[in-house]
Parts: C-alpha cells; sequence; structure tokens
C-alpha cells in the first residue's frame, strides 16, 4: 500500500527524507538507503504502509524491556528492509529484502489483532521502525485510544523530526547500540558512518518524556572493547541518568558473521561490571538464560527485587508505591506489573 510519507520536503529536484539520520536526497523514481521511501511524482512515499512481514505476541522482557510494563505481553510488528547494513543481522530474511512482501494490517486491524490476543501494549520491532514510521504512528495513535502501550525497538538512528512525531504517541523506546558505539565498528559492520546522531536522537527521545533503555550487542574480537564500554556508559550516565536501563547481549553468529564465536559469558560480565563502576545503576546481560544478571537489584541495598528466568519473572518485591520491600529505595519503573494476567509464551501470528 502506498501512503505519502511526512518526514521529508523538497530539495531542489530531488525530495530529502528526513526520517532518518541518513537524509536520503532521493531522485525522481528512486528511493533511499531503505529504499521503501521513494521519490514518486516529486513526493515521498511510503511504498509498504501497512504491509507487515512479521507478526508475534512477545513477552515484552524479550524487546527487551525491563523497566517498562514488566510483565506485560505485546504484540510485535514488522515490516521489510532496514536503513542500517549490520553484517551480523539476526533479521536479516525481511531486513535485507528488496521486495515489498508480507500481509496487509491497516491501523484498526493491528490494534484489534493485539486486543484479540491479550497484549496490553503494541511494539515496532524485527526491523528498524523509523523507515515505515508514519504506519507506526498510525498504529499507535489508534493503539491508544484503546488503551495499549506503543513501544519502538530501534538502533536510534533517526532524526529530531522523527522523534518530534513520536512524541505523545510512543511511549517506550529501546535502542540497541552494537559493538559498544565504537566508530570503527559502526563503519565497517555497519554501514554508517558513526553513532553520533543515535546520541542526538537519545537527547531528544529524553527530552520528549520517551523511556529509554538502552542495549548493546558485544561481539567478538571486533565489538568488545571495554574501554569503549565505560566511555559509553559514562556518555548515558551523564546525559540519560545513572537510572537508565542498559543491557549487554550476546552475539551469535549470523549472516555474514558465522566465523565469529557467541560471546563469551566472561566478556559480557566484564561488560557488567565496567557499566555499574562507571555509575549504572540497573545493568542486564542478554541472551544467556538462567544468569544472575536477568534480574533486577535495588542499588542501594542489593536486594534482588524482580526475579526473572530468561522472560518469564518468578519473583516480585517491589511495593505498590514503587520501592524495595527490603529498605524503602524507590526503583524507577513505567506502567504496572501483567505477569500473573496471561500466559507468556512467544507465539507467531504471521
Amino acid at each position: 500500500m502506498i501512503r505519502q510519507a511526512v518526514l521529508w520536503h523538497k530539495d531542489g529536484e530531488r525530495v530529502k527524507c528526513v526520517a532518518c539520520a541518513r537524509r536520503c536526497s532521493i531522485p525522481e523514481g528512486s528511493g533511499g538507503f531503505c529504499f521503501v521511501r521513494r521519490n514518486i511524482g516529486g513526493k515521498l512515499k511510503l511504498v509498504n504502509y501497512g504491509i507487515v512481514s512479521s507478526v508475534q505476541m512477545d513477552p515484552i522482557e524479550k524487546k527487551p524491556f525491563n523497566h517498562f510494563m514488566p510483565g506485560a505481553y505485546v504484540l510485535g510488528l514488522g515490516t521489510t528492509s532496514c536503513n542500517f547494513g549490520c553484517m551480523f543481522c539476526q533479521n536479516h530474511n525481511i531486513s535485507k529484502e528488496r521486495e515489498i512482501s508480507g500481509i496487509e494490517l491497516l491501523p484498526k486491524h493491528a490494534v484489534k489483532l493485539a486486543l484479540d490476543n491479550g497484549a496490553q501494549g503494541i511494539a515496532f520491532t524485527y526491523n528498524e521502525p523509523t523507515i515505515f514510521i508514519e504506519y507506526a504512528i498510525d498504529v499507535a495513535k489508534e493503539a491508544h485510544r484503546n488503551g495499549l502501550a506503543t513501544m519502538f525497538v530501534s538502533n536510534g538512528y533517526m532524526t529530531r523530526e522523527a522523534v518530534a512525531l513520536m512524541k505523545g504517541h510512543i511511549d517506550a523506546v529501546v535502542v540497541d547500540f552494537k559493538g559498544n558505539a565504537e566508530r570503527t565498528f559502526a563503519n565497517k559492520y555497519e554501514a554508517i558512518v558513526s553513532n553520533d546522531p543515535v546520541k542526538e536522537a537519545l537527547l531528544a527521545l529524553k527530552e520528549a518524556g520517551i523511556h529509554i533503555e538502552i542495549t548493546d550487542l558485544i561481539i567478538p574480537r571486533v565489538g568488545d572493547s571495554i574501554e569503549a564500554c565505560r566511555e559509553l556508559a559514562l556518555w548515558i550516565v551523564e546525559n540519560l541518568g545513572p537510572n537508565t536501563p542498559v543491557h549487554f547481549t550476546r552475539f551469535y553468529p549470523e549472516y555474514k558473521m558465522t566465523e565469529y564465536p557467541p560471546t563469551p559469558l566472561a566478556t559480557l560480565k566484564a561488560h557488567y561490571k565496567a557499566a555499574k563502576d562507571a555509575g549504572l545503576k540497573y545493568v542486564y546481560i542478554g541472551n544467556v538464560p538462567g544468569t544472575e544478571y536477568e534480574s533486577t537489584y535495588c542499588p542501594e541495598c542489593g536486594f534482588k527485587v524482580i526475579g526473572r528466568s530468561g522472560f518469564s519473572i518468578n519473583s516480585w518485591d517491589i511495593s505498590e508505591n514503587g520501592t524495595c520491600r527490603n529498605c524503602g529505595a524507590r526503583i524507577p519503573l513505567r506502567g504496572s506489573l501483567h505477569f500473573h494476567e496471561y500466559e507468556r509464551a512467544i507465539r507467531p501470528i504471521y
């Protein structure tokens, strides 16, 4: 389905897309880096509006959100293509796709599907939601009218114009750095100049009042520098605040980087320690189920306030007023606990 985009302006005989930080200047008949945002008749069009490639019910912790609506069940929606060129993409079957494929799921139908499946929210995920932001915002508006939360799972390579469009419609964002945001890693393995636009977007997201969590994919040998981890952690503490949840996630061999091993747990633990030493209060290790690093601990007394195993919550020791039951310190969470209400299985729909 083709719809006119919102985030663009004229650029001489071209159109300039201002959804993502590439700010592609696109001639007539062509598309930007993502290919789904195209110059048709001198206007920028989103050519995959409402065409989703992936629809699945997920625990919110799979996104991963640990401090936003813990225990919630969300409908995940994704389309095709991406604005990055990651050589290690876990979803390369859709992110590298250059044909519009999927099923039509217009905003009202997406929200009905979420409600019918017992979801408390809708997550735009699996591929980069910034490239289909106009569709995502239309779904988000309908979701809010029906009492559902909304979230982006994003690489963060978005503009301030995109954040302004999200304000009031998107409740939470996970921004996924890779390789500790090292510039040389970004150049070689992600096909971007640097992560500076991601940091700028994070500042805008904070200003917009959107809940933020950070993930950092740690890739052995090429993206596992402890010094770079420390620098990123310090930037987060100073600019987003020490309560910002940060998840260090294990890499698994995929796409064009199958010769690299999974990230050793020892490497992830070293990153965990460096981030804590830098002043971050809520640090996690992801993609390694069954460790103590999945749970949430009170930063004042060390008491386990949310116990997790994989994507499941198995203990809850936060009082109704949001404080640690052991010492009374406030634990920063957005939204309410949901884990007791629904069967929390990963359930593909399309």
